[in-house]
């Protein structure tokens, strides 16, 4: 099972609609996957422990992409259409 996280800026409005829009694609395509949702100061201190990290473009700096953690920007958080897109070119799924 996948370890995600939906990060955005305070943890709250804007990684809830990722989560869900992750677990909707997640669901669609068969792959079993634990969405978390956090602000992106507590996703930095949790990345290591996760599979995935989901977070606007704005936002990647953040993060430092490692063997085990891989780190997805997105420019339409609403786009479920680009989670899928992007989780196919990077070889999560």
């Amino acid at each position: 099972m996948l370890k995600v996280i939906a990060a955005c800026g305070n943890g709250m409005g804007t990684s809830q609609i990722i989560k869900m829009k992750i677990s909707n694609v997640f669901k669609r395509l068969g792959v079993p996957a634990d969405v978390a949702h956090m602000s992106v100061g507590e996703a930095k201190s949790q990345a290591g422990n996760y599979d995935v990290v989901f977070c606007s473009e704005s936002l990647m700096n953040n993060f430092r992409a490692t063997a085990k953690t891989r780190v997805v920007g997105l420019k339409n958080l609403l786009s479920e259409q680009e989670i899928e897109d992007k989780l196919k070119a990077a070889g999560i799924v």
